[in-house]
């Protein structure tokens, strides 16, 4: 199986700082990939999987997109979009709105504050995370600081990037 459908699309990279109440990342940017994969029509999110798998991404799941705040401390994770279209603000309540499509991926590194902000009904995206990590919940509330800054700064890089593999531009972006 290759490692990506297609290499069509643009990257967009975006650094979010801490705001007080999401820690963010201010050393690993979210990265966009628009239009990164040409999905079929019937088992789009099986084709996200098992490419997000080869690429070592796993423990994937199926679903939509929180319609909270939310952050994970303990693993970075991707998300594909595979039916509709989805506005997830990245970085807490200040932070900024991408609109996201089918074939669309976001990377969303440990700390990153995302929420679905308005979406068409037939929404459906696959998440994985790096060799499986593990994920937690987090939600801006007061207490879970400083524990989840400690456990941001731990999280690995991963070895690949989850639509390109090892030479993907998530790699080289995140080498610094």
């Amino acid at each position: 199986m290759p490692v990506s459908k297609t290499t069509k699309g643009k990257m967009v990279e975006h650094i979010l700082k801490d705001d007080g109440t999401f820690p963010n990342n201010d050393r690993l940017p979210v990265i966009i990939y628009k239009s990164a994969i040409d999905l079929p029509d019937e088992d789009a999110a099986t084709t996200l999987e098992e490419i997000f798998k080869v690429n070592h991404w796993e423990n994937s799941w199926r679903n939509g997109i929180y319609d909270y705040h939310h952050y994970h401390s303990t693993a970075h994770e991707v998300l594909g979009v595979y039916q509709g279209q989805v506005k997830v603000q990245l970085g807490g309540p200040s932070g900024i709105v991408a609109q996201l499509k089918k074939g669309d991926v976001v990377v969303i590194p440990a700390g990153v504050a995302h929420k679905n902000v308005g979406s068409s009904e037939d929404f459906k995206c696959v998440g994985a995370y790096p060799s499986g990590q593990d994920y937690d919940m987090n939600y801006g509330k007061s207490g879970e600081r400083p524990k989840t800054d400690k456990n941001i700064k731990k999280v690995p890089l991963p070895s690949m990037d989850p639509i390109f593999g090892f030479d993907g531009p998530l790699i080289k972006s995140w080498a610094h």
